[in-house]
């Protein structure tokens, strides 16, 4: 499977995730994939800043994604709120 393909299929999965954990729903195919992949952005950079390494693979990247796709959310919710 192309990187590409496994970019967008964690994306998705991490924006879904991000999405049940922070609101409570999704915010449907293409908001998922793009809250997901920013999501890998932030928590790879978070995480290497903090010297930290969650390895390879699907399960590791999903869960990078998946922190970080939490975190903007939660930061998009309190500027929502001001």
């Amino acid at each position: 499977m192309s990187p590409l393909l496994w970019f967008v299929l964690i994306g998705l999965v991490a924006g879904w995730l991000s999405g049940q954990l922070v609101k409570g729903s999704g915010f449907g195919i293409i908001g998922d994939i793009v809250i997901g992949v920013l999501g890998a952005v932030i928590g790879g950079f978070l995480l290497s800043i903090l010297g930290l390494s969650m390895g390879g693979g699907f399960l590791g990247n999903l869960v990078v994604a998946t922190i970080g796709a939490v975190l903007l959310l939660y930061v998009f919710h309190q500027f929502k709120k001001a």
